[in-house]
């Protein structure tokens, strides 16, 4: 599933390309798509000749203010927004095009069909609409996202810390790439648990997390799988990943074999010796 530095990656893409735009009509090839409406004839009447004001994300989700309303969308697992020409042959997967002046559309195409895609009227906000949007934690670029607020919430909790940074609802948009990758930037291990780590380890999670998110961002997301820009480009982040994506592979700091374990159906990976257990970890 794109994360948070992908979802960015998409969301600048669609600022500089759709800003100022207006869409002059809509296709919908797959009504269950569409979360809100669920009716393709009300979607379609509530976007077209909306005028697209600016690009926002929160989380994982895409938010685009209108100059009535607003477009949600949530890529999930296969979902990609694509900057296209309306003669570009079209894929099975298209979901739902979305028709600009000069031959432009921006198609949303989703192989699981598991995204989706929200109107939501002017005189609704989207956090009534997209329910999602209620249960996100803080945004790692927050100055409300601090050490203090980290240990606050680690201090109650009995989780591994891997799954700890999976819960969209204490930081938002960490998924299970960058998890990987800040704990290794910090020197902890995935099976720690949260109320055992120092105030020093705190401290130093926090900063990963912003250090990680922010290089992945630069490099333009990871493309391990489906995730593409909106141009069709691949993100660059794989290339230079700490652990994610390396096991069997060299740790890049100390040459010791990179490991990979399931916790939680999730897979883990973590270098044994840069990530050590705390002398006081239990399970």
């Amino acid at each position: 599933m794109p994360e948070l530095p992908e979802v960015e990656t998409v969301c600048r893409g669609l600022n500089k390309a759709t800003s100022g735009l207006t869409f002059i009509g809509v296709e919908v090839l797959l009504s269950r798509s569409l979360a809100y409406p669920k009716v393709d004839a009300t979607f379609i009447e509530g976007i077209k000749s909306r005028k697209i004001i600016t690009w926002h994300r929160r989380g994982k989700y895409l938010l685009a203010q209108l100059s009535h309303g607003w477009l949600g969308v949530h890529l999930r697992m296969t979902g990609q927004l694509l900057w296209l020409t309306q003669d570009t042959s079209l894929n099975k997967h298209t979901r739902i095009r979305l028709f600009f002046p000069d031959n432009r559309e921006l198609r949303f195409v989703d192989t699981r069909t598991f995204g989706k895609v929200w109107f939501i009227p002017n005189d609704e906000s989207p956090e009534n609409i997209i329910t999602g949007l209620q249960k996100l934690g803080y945004e790692p670029f927050s100055p409300d996202f601090s050490d203090s607020y980290l240990q606050s919430k680690l201090s109650k909790s009995r989780r591994h810390i891997k799954t700890f940074l999976l819960d969209q609802s204490l930081v938002a948009g960490i998924g299970n790439i960058y998890a990987d990758e800040v704990l290794f930037k910090s020197n902890i291990h995935p099976l720690t648990l949260a109320c055992d780590l120092t105030f020093s380890q705190i401290s130093a999670l926090r900063l990963a997390i912003i250090e990680i998110l922010e290089n992945a961002i630069e490099a333009g997301g990871t493309s391990f799988s489906d995730f593409l820009q909106i141009t069709g480009v691949n993100g660059n982040y794989g290339g230079i990943a700490w652990v994610y994506g390396r096991k069997g592979l060299s740790c890049r700091i100390c040459g010791t074999t990179i490991n990979k374990m399931k916790l939680g159906g999730r897979s883990s990976h973590f270098c044994p010796q840069c990530q050590r257990m705390n002398e006081n970890f239990s399970l």
